[in-house]
């Protein structure tokens, strides 16, 4: 039996009293790669890896006198020199006069289990991709730095990264190209902050960092996070290299200050989350400190959204006309603009609202609601002749009008309409236009030969290219308000106007002014021979039944 023991996959070493290996079996060689004849006589410090102290040592030594035995784990070294993790048992073997005459040592490999263990706290609290802290191993570290603030009093900052943009890349390069990028983006985080901070990717394309051991003074605690976020900003400016060439990104970063004495994680992680979307907000490539403003903006816009669902549903939208004369002060159309009679909180301004619509994208069922109002409003009035060559001009959104199946969702949802498609005509701004023109001008193209009319607004306060107003099959062109306002009294809104009724001339287009308020203005646009006329002067935009046909 002792001989078929000897032969088990678990290496075997026995010593002497003096600790001398007299025998060891097969699997020891194969485990330490030692032959039997290398080590007889030698003592066990042979597989010594150095790896642990002189105490290691004492205690294990004293639990085999007190108990009989010690077992544990142990790091040894094989006879290549390299050193491995072992499970370990020694028993000392006593006579019947209970004097230790041998020691017997049991001991096998357990690199792989090591391995297995590694990798599985490796998922638990690292993400795989980058390599940093995941949200589990972040959430530990704050508590540990909470506890650690309220003894010392110090501050620390909570920062959230969003790259901006990033999905236009990933989609665009693909996954391969957009994960190189995070991983570009976690070591420039890494080594822009101290050792002992944190910097983590709970996933997607955000990253959150903790700065701790900041100063005890608030002020101060908010220079220093902000020299750190400054630092951030700038990095994320410096070209990605992917596939030979540089691509350029930038990051919204949001920061919340805070001590032991502070909420719990999630609450923290709400702040800094809030304060980034603020940065987003304000134009992107910034950052922005939490404070309780942020967190009021943010309630007020989530009621905003909650009742716009509601309203959507209930029907609460009214389409207000705003009427446009020609130069012989006759009625020759109107601007259809979406208001909105809150049924607790009175008329919310378009600002307020339209921006949240664009967002969420609830300006898609809004959007084809504006155009099935006009369309019915048109068709209705085919049935009186004093009114049948009226129009109607509505604003299309960015979003809806990049939706890939915006021209085809249009023909659906105006079956019915095509008598009076002709007399619709849709407002765009430049910006939108700019964003991919060819697509642009494919969609304006396939409206228009629908019937639908295009009119550039706002213009002169975004591109305003010749080069590409040349290709768009345009209508007419919106003189911007703005210079409207002040054209009698800045010389420079006066030739700018001016100008852009030239060069609609030029271009064959109708000129529309708009935010005309007084008979000078409208005296002195029609000199200059703009086309038509909107504004106060001639009607403020309200309900189609309040406004007098003139």
């Amino acid at each position: 039996m002792a001989a078929v023991a000897f032969k088990t996959q678990e290496a075997i070493l026995i010593t002497d009293s003096n600790e001398k290996i007299i025998s060891v079996n097969p699997a020891f060689t194969r485990i330490t790669g030692y032959k039997a004849e290398e080590v007889l006589g030698l003592t066990p410090r042979v597989l010594s890896s150095g790896r642990h102290s002189a105490e290691f040592y004492e205690k294990m030594w004293l639990a085999i006198k007190d108990d009989g035995g010690w077992q544990g784990e142990i790091w040894n070294k094989r006879k290549n020199g390299e050193v491995f993790p072992e499970l370990q048992t020694i028993t000392a073997i006593k006579n019947n006069n209970s004097e230790v005459t041998h020691y017997l040592s049991t001991f096998s490999d357990i690199t792989n289990r090591k391995k297995d263990e590694e990798q599985i706290h490796s998922l638990a609290f690292f993400d795989p991709l980058t390599g940093l802290a995941n949200r589990r191993l972040l959430e530990d570290h704050i508590k540990q730095a909470m506890a650690s603030s309220r003894r010392n009093k110090s501050h620390m900052a909570l920062m959230f990264i969003d790259l901006d943009n990033f999905k236009t890349i990933n989609d665009t390069l693909g996954h391969k190209y957009g994960d190189e990028i995070l991983k570009q983006v976690a070591s420039r985080l890494v080594n822009c902050v101290r050792d002992g901070d944190t910097v983590a990717r709970p996933g997607g394309d955000e990253f959150i960092i903790l700065l701790e051991g900041l100063a005890t003074e608030l002020d101060l605690a908010s220079q220093q996070a902000k020299t750190v976020a400054e630092k951030l900003v700038d990095l994320s400016h410096q070209p990605y290299m992917l596939i030979d060439k540089s691509y350029v990104m930038t990051a919204s970063i949001g920061i919340s200050l805070f001590n032991g004495n502070e909420q719990n994680y999630d609450e923290l992680l709400k702040r800094s989350d809030l304060a980034m979307y603020k940065a987003k907000e304000e134009g992107r490539n910034r950052f922005m400190f939490f404070d309780h403003s942020i967190q009021e903006s943010i309630n007020k816009r989530l009621q905003i959204e909650t009742d716009l669902r509601l309203a959507i549903v209930r029907d609460e939208f009214e389409l207000h006309y705003q009427p446009k004369y020609n130069t012989d002060y006759k009625l020759v159309g109107y601007e259809g603009l979406i208001r909105w009679p809150h049924p607790a909180k009175g008329l919310i301004s378009p600002a307020e609202f339209i921006p949240v619509c664009e967002e969420t994208n609830l300006i898609l069922p809004i959007g084809y609601w504006v155009i099935d109002v006009a369309c019915q409003r048109l068709l209705m009035w085919q049935q009186d002749s004093t009114k049948q060559h009226l129009t109607i001009a509505i604003n299309i959104s960015n979003i809806q009008f990049k939706q890939k199946d915006f021209v085809e969702q249009f023909k659906i949802r105006t079956r019915g309409y095509e008598s009076i498609i002709h007399k619709l005509e849709f407002e765009l701004t430049e910006s939108l236009l700019m964003k991919d023109i060819q697509d642009s001008i494919e969609k304006m193209q396939q409206l228009n030969k629908l019937g639908i009319r295009f009119a550039l607004d706002d213009f002169g306060t975004g591109y305003s290219s010749l080069s590409y107003l040349k290709n768009l099959p345009l209508s007419a062109l919106k003189i911007d308000q703005s210079f409207v306002r002040d054209m009698l009294i800045d010389s420079n809104d006066a030739a700018i106007v001016k100008t852009v009724i030239a060069l609609a001339k030029t271009l064959n287009l109708q000129v529309i002014a708009e935010g005309v308020e007084n008979n000078k203005q409208a005296t002195m646009l029609k000199h200059l021979g703009c086309d038509l006329f909107q504004g106060y002067y001639f009607g403020r935009p309200s309900l189609i039944d309040d406004t007098k046909d003139e």
